[in-house]
Order: C-alpha cells, then sequence, then structure tokens
C-alpha cells in the first residue's frame, strides 16, 4: 500500500514504557542488553556515540519521544513533534567482522524495519538503497549509520502518528514524507512496533555475524532478504557521488560489502556512498 488516505483526527500519542520495553527485548544469550527511553535530547544517534567512545558495551537501544538535532544522511535534518515518531538509536560492535562487511549494518536496519512495518502495521513497506523505508514513492523512515573505532551506531527515524501538516514541507526533502497515520495503518502502537523491529533487528544480527564467515550476507539469508524488499534493484537510477560527480544507469544488485552496483554506459559502478535517486 502506497496511496495516503484521510486522516481520522489526531490518535492519542502514548509514552513509551521503558520497563515494558526492556521485559520485551532484553533476554539471556540475546543481543539486546539495557533500554533506554529520554523524553527530550539532541540526538539519539550522538548520545550513543558518545557512550561507545566512553567505553559503553554493544547491546544498547536508546529512544527519544523528542529530539532537536536528528540527522539524516548527507547532512539533512529530521525533525518530528513529541511522540509522533519513532526515533531511536542502537549500539553494537561487530567485532570479528571485516570492515569492508559492515556496510551490512544500515541494510539490516532496514530489513528489520520494513519487516516489522509489513507485520505491525499491515503496509506494504519497501526500501530504497541505502537508507531509507518506503510506502510508495514515499518516505517513512530513514537510517544513519556512523562507526567510531569498532563500534557502530544505527540511528531510524520513523513517522508514526504525524500529520500532513506536521511533515516536512513539499521540497524540503530529497523524497516526500509520510507517516503511518497518513497511509491508513492497521496499527499505530509504537510500543509493538519498537519491539518488533528490535526482534528482527536482533534475529538478523546474530545471524549475519554468527556464520562461519561473520558478515557474510550470503550464508546468513540477509542479501537475499534485502533484495526481496529493494525497490532500488533493477530501476533506472541517477547516483549523485561525494564529489558532485553524477552517474546514470541501472541498478543490478548489492555485493557482498553492501554495494549498489550499477550499470553505467561506462561499465560497472560500486556505490558504497552517495545520494540515489529512482528516476523511473
Amino acid at each position: 500500500m502506497g496511496a495516503e488516505m484521510t486522516a481520522d483526527p489526531s490518535p492519542p500519542r502514548p509514552p513509551l514504557r521503558e520497563a515494558a520495553l526492556t521485559e520485551q527485548i532484553v533476554r539471556p544469550g540475546g543481543l539486546w542488553r539495557e533500554v533506554s527511553v529520554a523524553e527530550h535530547t539532541g540526538s539519539t544517534n550522538a548520545d550513543l556515540m558518545a557512550r561507545a567512545g566512553a567505553g559503553a558495551p554493544g547491546g544498547l537501544v536508546l529512544a527519544a519521544e523528542e529530539q532537536t538535532a536528528g540527522r539524516g544522511r548527507m547532512g539533512r535534518s529530521w525533525l518530528s513533534p513529541p511522540r509522533a515518531a519513532l526515533t531511536f538509536s542502537l549500539l553494537v560492535r561487530p567485532v570479528g567482522v571485516p570492515p569492508a562487511r559492515r556496510g551490512w549494518l544500515p541494510l539490516l536496519a532496514g530489513v528489520a524495519t520494513a519487516a516489522a512495518v509489513r507485520q505491525v502495521c499491515g503496509l506494504d513497506a519497501v526500501l530504497k538503497w541505502p537508507n531509507d523505508v518506503l510506502l510508495g514513492p514515499c518516505k517513512l523512515a530513514g537510517i544513519l549509520a556512523e562507526q567510531s573505532g569498532d563500534a557502530v551506531v544505527i540511528g531510524i527515524g520513523l513517522n508514526v502518528s504525524t500529520a500532513r501538516d506536521e511533515l516536512p514541507a513539499a521540497g524540503a526533502t530529497a523524497l516526500p514524507a509520510t507517516s503511518l497515520r497518513l497511509a491508513g495503518a492497521a496499527n499505530l502502537d509504537r510500543e509493538l512496533l519498537l519491539g518488533r523491529i528490535l526482534g528482527e533487528a536482533e534475529r538478523w544480527y546474530l545471524a549475519w555475524r554468527g556464520t562461519d564467515l561473520p558478515g557474510d550476507p550470503e550464508t546468513s539469508g540477509l542479501r537475499a532478504a534485502y533484495l526481496g524488499l529493494c525497490a532500488t534493484v533493477g530501476r533506472d537510477v541517477r547516483v549523485e557521488l561525494p564529489a558532485r560527480q553524477f552517474r546514470h544507469g541501472t541498478a543490478t544488485g548489492i555485493d557482498a560489502d553492501g554495494r549498489l552496483v550499477v550499470s553505467t554506459p561506462g561499465g560497472q559502478l560500486a556505490v558504497a556512498a552517495g545520494d540515489v535517486r529512482h528516476v523511473r
């Protein structure tokens, strides 16, 4: 589903319950060891990056009811009214995974987020490489992964009950924004959705890291799962590289390091970083 529906009057926006989330996702032998919920913060990514720099272990989850300095890729901001979205970050330390393979972490987070939206909300969420979750042509969620040493912090922002007039104005972002509420989701329970995202992320992370070849997307099944949800592969794309160079071609696959493979008139191009736009 991608078409937006007329929204009902603003639904209630209950707070996330730290104790309930902890009970739901923290378990012996699991990935997650601590869940924290902040009422206000600048950026959950910045907060967990600071904790990582101070030696915090992996397995931490920090959610915020309101962010005042949320960030996306390419220097874009991510702002949302209090309790209208899920804004949270994950700290992992994928020791033993080759550095190049860590490019799969934002893609793994995308698989977890899209799968959870499909399960909880009944909407056909898909993925735009490397970091967007879409409903139809509109952006529902964004993902930002940052690394410091052996620590990786993955931030996710997902619009839940956001109304049309609470989203960025048309043209202010690379893609038009939407929310679960505007798309007619069957369920707007942020706590349930966050728990499902974290459960999916744990399942895929443990499979991806725990193979005989840690970080291998093939044996873990992660590449197949990503391709099953990806709306970019098979599309004509326009790629803006970091030095503001542009390439046009057809996205043909995802390589072993999570890079987008693009067939261009000049040959194959493996894109590790850049802004990718669907052109048809």
